[in-house]
């Protein structure tokens, strides 16, 4: 497998964590709900969603693999 092809992979599946992760954040904090319900609990680091923490990961993740995927080297 080619480096420029596995940046697409890492790539599209840091947005799918993105738009994961955003949507559990979306819910969390707008709605004060848990949208994993009875499932799973949601918890907290120094009171920020871990969901939050998995939304910052996965941007960091996108974006160095975006200017990966666009390097000329």
């Amino acid at each position: 497998m080619k480096k420029h092809d596995a940046l697409k992979i890492v790539f599209w599946i840091s947005i799918a964590g993105i738009l994961f992760s955003g949507y559990l954040s979306y819910t969390e904090i707008y709605r004060q709900v848990c949208a994993l319900g009875n499932f799973g609990t949601c918890t907290s680091v120094f009171t920020i969603p871990a969901c939050v923490y998995g939304l910052v990961m996965y941007t960091i993740i996108a974006i160095i693999s975006y200017l990966g995927m666009k390097s000329r080297k």
